[in-house]
């Protein structure tokens, strides 16, 4: 077995284990309310609460300076 073979097999296994244990880690968040948002800095509005936005489509992007 060549060393370029075990590397691929053992990507092959991380993989498979990756996507088979995914959904049950986000099975455990379905149903559940979602956690309260705390940030001082808003750059576009005032702080918001998830209760503010109840019932509207909200998009989150969350990004960093860095």
């Amino acid at each position: 077995m060549t060393k370029f073979s075990v590397v691929m097999q053992a990507l092959l296994f991380f993989l498979i284990g990756a996507a088979t244990a995914w959904p049950r880690a986000e099975a455990k968040l379905v149903g559940k309310p979602a956690p309260e948002i705390r940030n001082d800095t808003w750059l576009n509005s005032p702080p918001l609460r998830l209760r503010d936005l109840r019932g509207r489509v909200v998009l989150m992007e969350f990004w960093t300076y860095g």
